[in-house]
């Protein structure tokens, strides 16, 4: 079955930097598009970064410039490199994978900038 496992949030000052790693099983890594979303404390989810199976990259408004989304299809694992973190860049980060119609999401890392 499908699984995604998150890592590498924490808490961190403004300005720093953290790199977020989701490792991925169950399924054909490599053929699939792969999401980075957010979730803050009383709003909806929203998409942070996306890369499909080609490597073509997407970002909200919001993190453009300041994150990265790259994936290693020899380990199966995408990531997320925050640089520049804002306290407004708190929330609860989930990888995703859609597939055949569906998303499956990783339990989420909690990200806190502090200001």
């Amino acid at each position: 079955q499908v699984q995604l496992v998150e890592s590498g949030g924490g808490l961190v000052q403004a300005g720093g930097s953290l790199t977020l790693s989701c490792a991925a099983s169950g399924f054909i890594f490599r053929s699939n598009a792969m999401g980075w979303y957010r979730q803050a404390p009383g709003k909806q989810r929203e998409l942070v970064a996306f890369i499909t199976n080609n490597d073509r990259t997407t970002y909200s408004d919001s993190v453009k410039g300041r994150f990265t989304i790259s994936r290693d299809n020899a380990k199966n694992t995408v990531y997320l490199q925050m640089n520049s973190l804002k306290p407004e860049d708190t929330g609860v980060y989930y990888c995703n994978a859609p597939r055949l119609g569906r998303d499956y999401w990783g339990q989420g890392t909690q990200v806190t900038v502090s200001s």
